[in-house]
This record gives C-alpha cells, structure tokens and sequence, in this order.
C-alpha cells in the first residue's frame, strides 16, 4: 500500500479557499476506495495523509487508511494580512521541523505550494541525495499562479500605500516579484517526477522548463450532490438574508479585492442602475474591496462574508447569475460549482475559468474587455430578459452533469497513476502502523 503525504501548507478552516477545499475532497474519495479494490493502476490501495497549518498540532481520521493532519505554521504570515483578513494564511518559514519529522514515513511527498512544507521536503530530498540514501518520489500540483497574484497584490498595495511616489515603481516592483517567484517555484518543482497542472496553458509553460514528459493535467472535481439546482433555495435567501425578491440577484464569490475583478463587478452593476436595469448584487466573502462596494453600490448589495461549503451552495442556488471578473485563477472551482447550481455565468474572454464552458456564448458568457461598461453590456440581456437567462441557466446545469466530473473521479484518473507508480527506492525507516502512525490529536 503506497503511503502518499500531500503537502496544502495553508490554514484549514470551514471558510478556506479552493485549494484547502480541494485536497479534503480528494481525502473524502480517498475514504471511499474500496479495502480490496481490483488489481489495477486506478484501484491501488492506498494510504493518505494530507497535512494542512492549523492552530494547533491534530488529526482528524477519515478512514482506516485516510487522515487530515494540522501542523502549527513555523513562521506565519497571520501578522502580515491586512485588516480585513482576507489573505490566506502560509508558513514563510524555510524549515518545518515537525513536518520533517513525520515525512520520512511516506513513501511519495506531493507538493502543491511553494512555502515552508515544500521547500522542507525538497531540503529533506537533497540531503539524502547527497548522501546518497534511499529517497521518496517527489510529486507536485499547481493550484494557485502565486507568481502572478503576488504581482498582482505587490501592484495594488503599492496603488493603495505609496500613491505619488515614482511613477511606474508599482509596475517595477510587481514584476520583480513575480521574477523571483517563479524562479523560485521552478527550482522547487526542479526535483519533481511528475507535475500536474489544472489547464492546458500551465501545462504548457511548465512544459518549456521540466519538460512534457514531466508535466501532467490534474483537474478539479465538483460535489454534484452539495452543488444542484433547488428551486427552493431563493424564498430561503430573501428569508435568512434580506436580499430582494423582486429582481435578479448578481452573485460573486471569492476574495473582495481587486485581484479578483470585483471593483469592475461593482462597476458595472452601478452603470445598470444608471440605466435603469434592477439587479442585485450578492458577494460572498471578505476583502479589501467591501466598504468600497457598499459605497458604490448601497442597498443594491448584500454582502454575506465567507461561508462553509453547504451554506455556500445554498446561496448558490438562490441567485440568478454567477459573475467573476478574475483573471488569477488556474481552475475557479467557484464557477464549476455555480454552474451545477444552475446559474449563468459570466467570465472574462481568455480567462482559465472558461474552460468550464462547453459552448462559450450558451452555456455561459464570455467577456472581451475588463471595462465596466463592457461588462455593463454583457450582464445586461441577461438581467432584462428572464428568457435568455433561463436558457444560459438551462445549458450550464447540463454541461455540469454531462461533463464536469466528480471528485472520485479525478481521484482515481487523474491522481492514483501518479502515486502508485514504482517508487524510485524502497525507504529503509520503520513504516508506521497505518492507523495510529501520526501525531496524536
């Protein structure tokens, strides 16, 4: 039984953003593989740990052979997030003692961030490289562009706190950031056997680096029994939340700030209602961006903060159109999930998000320019005209079911060949009994 460590260094909560998300419903498929499954690559048994931050060290057992483990961060960045808290939360620290520790059990380390677990690990690979001793395989996946939204962010504080300072050191700054840590990321991938990208364009960038034999797709899955269609859900939104009953409600879910589109969202909906075209809009989440929004937008916005998954898909199927201007998201596991809920969404042109879209233009829109009025302009048949709406509405539910796949799925397609492929070297340290062999909670 192949003993696989995933590597998620960010805080686990009820409100964590997709990739938390993500790995727990690949632990929850884990649980569900059968005790003695068919004797091929996709039914491996196996044996699963993924190791999150947490406030404090424990386990959480999803299985005989599944388990979700929290480490306290070494080094946080919880100090350095701003007011509002948005921020994910990760480990900058260079050395996880504890983490380094435990890994020596598990036969294949999969990174899938660029923090203090991976570069543990990677530390932990070299040394035993040097000394030549038995390694593990190291695996990765891409979920975040963290070059690219560390441009993005290093941009817009610098906007926010250094106005009138010299022009273009935002734009010197943002692309010296993304510089360093995309040579960064690129040397912590270097060692990896087998990188899993979620699109077709991260695949081919990393490609050029490690090579297209090294670089493999890893795709997102959806819950189609938590996100569904619920021709209830809209009398419960307007009851627990106020939100009107008498219009269409616009929903955005993700971080309120700029690097996910929202002022051009908010924008937008403002020229509607110059227009005369009711709508609503409906964020949930927090950010920078909220005081902002309420004061562009006033009653016209009901803004509900972060939400668990089940009160999410609740909201979700309350609501009428699914907007997300972001253009730093590698897969967008929210408009997956806002299609299986039935909404029509609306994303921008050439954004990684479109490729949920079966029929760009039926099943969703796309947008070609990140201006409000652009966005105006798009949103609006779809806001005027309850037929229209109804069939983007219609088309979406349905590729959602005919081609967005389950998490089990991914898990046993996408995940299980790459970890039970032929470890490189047997490891020589005592294996641990499988049920008991992490720390104590």
């Amino acid at each position: 039984m192949p003993s696989v460590a995933v590597l998620v260094e960010l805080l686990r909560r009820d409100t964590s953003g997709g990739q938390v998300k993500c790995w727990e419903h690949f632990a929850h498929a884990a649980a569900r593989l059968p005790e003695r499954p068919p004797a091929d690559h996709t039914g491996t048994p196996l044996d699963l740990t993924v190791y999150f931050l947490g406030d404090r060290e424990g386990v959480e057992s999803l299985g005989p052979h599944v388990r979700l483990v929290m480490l306290p961060p070494v080094l946080s960045t919880a100090a350095m997030r701003s007011a509002d808290g948005a921020e994910d939360v990760c480990d900058l620290a260079p050395w996880h003692p504890r983490l380094a520790a435990l890994l020596p059990r598990h036969d294949v380390w999969h990174l899938t961030h660029s923090f203090a677990f991976a570069t543990t690990a990677v530390r932990l690979d070299r040394r035993a490289a040097r000394r030549s001793a038995p390694r593990p395989r190291l695996v990765a996946s891409v979920h975040t562009d963290v070059p690219r939204l560390a441009s993005l962010y290093t941009r817009y504080l610098a906007e926010q706190r250094l106005p009138g300072t010299h022009p273009g050191l935002d734009g010197l700054l943002a692309a010296g950031a993304e510089t360093w840590l995309r040579r960064r990321r690129d040397r912590l991938l270097a060692p990896c056997e087998r990188v899993l990208v979620p699109t077709p364009e991260g695949r081919a960038e990393l490609a050029r680096t490690l090579g297209p034999h090294r670089v493999g797709p890893l795709r997102r899955g959806i819950d189609h029994a938590l996100f569904h269609p619920d021709p209830a859900a809209r009398a419960r939104l307007v009851r627990e939340y106020g939100v009107p009953a008498d219009r269409p409600l616009v929903l955005f879910a993700g971080r309120l700030d700029a690097t996910k589109g929202l002022p051009l969202l908010a924008g937008s909906l403002r020229l509607l209602r110059a227009r005369g075209c009711a709508a609503h809009l409906v964020a949930v989440g927090s950010g920078a961006e909220e005081d902002a929004v309420r004061r562009m937008l006033g009653p016209d916005a009901t803004l509900l903060g972060p939400l668990p998954q089940d009160r999410l898909a609740r909201v979700y199927a309350g609501c009428d159109v699914f907007a997300f201007p972001s253009r730093t998201e590698t897969s967008g596991n929210v408009v997956a999930e806002a299609m299986a809920c039935g909404l029509a969404v609306v994303l921008p042109e050439g954004a990684h998000t479109t490729h949920w879209l079966a029929e760009p233009g039926r099943d969703g829109i796309v947008v070609r320019h990140d201006d409000p009025r652009t966005w105006a302009d798009a949103l609006r048949p779809l806001l005027d005209g309850t037929a229209a709406r109804e069939a983007v509405r219609r088309r979406a539910a349905a590729t959602s079911r005919d081609r967005h796949p389950g998490w089990d799925r991914v898990l046993r397609e996408d995940l299980l060949p790459v970890w039970s492929r032929p470890a490189r070297t047997t490891h020589p340290l005592p294996r641990p009994d499988r049920t008991h062999g992490t720390p104590a909670s």
